[in-house]
């Protein structure tokens, strides 16, 4: 990985890992779900959901020494996506808001507890 050090990589892995606090398995699920299929209907599994979805799925399932640049990018990008949406619809927070969706298919579930 020529474009990042390893101690910004460091931090990257740390603020990516911070902000998508679904596990793997929970997004994964999440991506097959009527709810994130709706217009991916008839998809196969592994393509369901968004397409960062999918990418941050495959991110989860690296070891940091794995990835690669435009894992690094996307990692990046998912983290700026939430930090500047998070608390955009404090009070519309409900279990099926198009928000909470939207926040989740990359990742993170506004309605879990804050580390």
């Amino acid at each position: 990985m020529a474009e990042i050090s390893e101690f910004e990589l460091e931090a990257v892995w740390d603020e990516f890992h911070r902000v998508v606090n679904m596990t793997s398995t929970e997004l994964s699920a999440f991506l097959t779900t009527e709810a994130a299929a709706r217009e991916d209907a008839g998809l196969p599994a592994d393509a369901a959901g968004s397409e960062d979805g999918q990418q941050v799925l495959a991110v989860l399932q690296k070891r940091r020494m794995d990835l690669t640049d435009d894992d690094v990018r996307l990692m990046l990008r998912v983290v700026d996506t939430v930090d500047d949406h998070r608390d955009d619809h404090e009070a519309d927070q409900g279990e099926n808001s198009p928000w909470r969706r939207r926040m989740m298919l990359v990742g993170h579930d506004p309605l879990k507890p804050r580390a």
